[in-house]
Parts: structure tokens; sequence; C-alpha cells
């Protein structure tokens, strides 16, 4: 008995010396009874459509890019909900943030901060995607440096402390430009030419073509200028048909070239029209273009601006624009300006060295 009771006693001493051990040091994380794996677990559907991904459905809808302003229709809130649930399946039950008050131009505006959130987070539903298409780790590309050229020696003087000394017309026909891409002068500069040809001569010869990278082109060969600078720095030229701009085609052609591996980033330059022969093509190739790291040359030379309503292309922000505006204070009659967007090239004087 005598024993017994020692045992006892050097067995309760000795717990008493692990609870305090053990109460030193952190506790150790349980798993649950009913655990699996991390791939195993199901994630809860979204309830909740957020504006960026409106943005993106409403954007491939064939002539709502002319709408800068305006409520969604119900058909349209119908389609954005069948473009995400195709899409995304895990807003499958999702609504869409806003329901029917939801208005174009407050969107365009809501998803540059979304985009800004989501590259903060990294949990954007498009990074989330398999697709290389709409997954990339960034559709932001970084600055490039431009090649020596007269467009880059201008593009310097214009960020210089000398660019701020501007005539009122020269003022007066930049803000047309800018207004009627709906863009504004904190992202890009204007560069006014006398041709739409000699404005892609210029990005020709500054834009850093080389073997290894791709020029590809929807533009019509008899004022593609590029072409030739292309060829000349040993680059390659994919001439597309017009056809390819179609969202109606699945599979399209030109989404597998986006998404062709390429050892370089950006891939390079995609050049596009926003309108030819009465046809308005969509904004959304901007968009997927630079998901999938290249560059892009919108030429927007084609729209009336007495006639059609300005783009809405804050919510794109191509690279290169290309546009016309009417001169109303002497000859010629119309001038060709090209919007080159700060965020995309080294504009530095440095960089000329």
């Amino acid at each position: 008995m005598g024993k017994d009771v020692e045992e006892q006693l050097s067995l309760n001493e000795d717990s008493k010396d692990g609870e305090v051990i053990e109460s030193l040091l952190p506790p150790i994380p349980r798993s649950p009874i009913n655990s699996r794996p991390n791939s195993m677990v199901l994630k809860k559907a979204n309830t909740v459509i957020p504006a960026h991904l409106v943005a993106e459905a409403i954007s491939t809808l064939h002539g709502l890019d002319l709408r800068w302003s305006g409520p969604i229709t119900p058909s349209e809130m119908q389609y954005v909900q069948q473009y995400v649930l195709a899409k995304y399946p895990e807003y499958c039950n999702g609504l869409v943030e806003g329901g029917d008050k939801i208005d174009l131009y407050t969107l365009c505006l809501t998803d540059e901060t979304s985009e800004a959130s989501a590259s903060e987070k990294g949990k954007s539903p498009r990074r989330e995607s398999s697709s290389p298409s709409f997954g990339t780790s960034n559709s932001e590309l970084g600055k490039i440096l431009l090649e020596p050229s007269r467009l880059l020696d201008i593009l310097t003087k214009k960020t210089s402390y000398q660019g701020n000394f501007i005539s009122i017309p020269e003022i007066q026909v930049r803000n047309r430009a800018l207004q009627q891409c709906g863009l504004n002068d904190e992202e890009y500069l204007v560069v006014f030419t006398f041709t739409l040809k000699e404005a892609m001569m210029m990005i020709g010869e500054c834009y850093p073509f080389f073997r290894g990278n791709y020029y590809m082109t929807i533009l019509g060969e008899d004022y593609d200028c590029i072409r030739e600078f292309v060829s000349f720095k040993d680059s390659k030229v994919i001439a597309a048909p017009e056809t390819w701009l179609d969202l109606r085609i699945k599979g399209s052609q030109l989404s597998q070239y986006f998404r062709r591996k390429c050892k370089h980033s950006p891939k390079g330059l995609f050049a596009y029209p926003a309108y030819m022969e009465e046809t308005r093509y969509s904004m959304h190739w901007i968009s997927e273009a630079h998901r999938n790291s290249w560059h892009v040359l919108l030429d927007a030379s084609g729209l009336d601006a007495g006639k059609e309503r300005r783009l809405a292309l804050a919510l794109h922000r191509p690279d290169f624009v290309l546009c016309t505006v009417d001169n109303t204070h002497a000859q010629p009659s119309k001038i060709t300006c090209l919007l080159v967007r700060k965020q995309s090239f080294e504009t530095a004087a440095s960089s000329a060295n």
C-alpha cells in the first residue's frame, strides 16, 4: 500500500510539472475530426458580383461601348449574370452589386478602384482563372524603354519642365482629343501630327521590336507603316483578318494568338481599329491583350466625332490611341492626335541616352 501511495504522489508531481511546461508552450492546433485535404475543401459561392466583373461582361456586348452613361437594362443585367456564370462559376448565386440602379459611368470609375484593390489582395477571380487569357499575374506590363526616335524626343520634352509652356489652341485640341476618347491628361500625353501615316511611322520607329516578339495587326495594309519597321527590326508580323474581332465566335483565333507562348514580356504590339466599314468593334480586346502581356494600339481615327459618342477608354486604357480632331483655328481642317499612355513607356530624358 505504501508503495502504491508513493507511486501516485510521484505521478501527480510529474503531471503538475508537465502542466507547467505545457502552459509555457503555445497551444498546438488540433485538426478537426472530419478534416480533409485543402484540395477537397469546397469554397462557398460568392453572393455579390463585383463591379469589375460586371464591367468586363458589359464590355463584351457589341455596340454597348458607344454608351458612356445610363442605367443597365434588365436584358443587359441578365447577360451579365449569364456571362459571369459561364466564366466564373464561384459567382453562380451572385447578384450584381447595386442592382438595376448601377450606371455605366459609375461602373467605369468603380472598376478602376476594384482593380487596384484586387492587385493588392491578389484574390481577384480573374487571377484565379486557369486560362492564361484572363489570369496573368498582372495586367500592368510595367514601363519599357522606347528606342531613340522623334516620338521619344517629343515625349521627353512634354514630360519635362518645358512641356508646361503650351499655347491655348494646343490645350484646346488636346482636351478635345482626350474628351473624345474618355481619357485624361494625367495618364496620357497627346502628340499632334499632320497625317495618320506620320503617326504610324512614329510608333514603328520608337517601339522596341526585335527578333522574338510580334506585331499583330488588323489595320489596313495601305496605311499601316509599322509593318515596314517590324520587318526591318527582324520581328514578326502577324496580319490577322477583320473577322477575328467577332466576339460571337467561340474559341477565337485572336484569343489563341494572345495566349501563345513567348519568352519575352511584353510579347509585342497588337493594333486594331475601333471602327471599320460602319462596324464598331468592342474595346474588350484591349483588356484581353493586356492580360496576356501585349501592348495595344487602338486606331480610333475612323470615328466621326460629330456623329459618334465618345469612347469609354478609361476602363481599358490602351497604350497608343490614334484619333482625329476638328481644327477650328486654321488649316488643316482635321488634326491627327497620337495619345501615349505614360504608365506604359519610359519618357524620361535618361532613356534617350
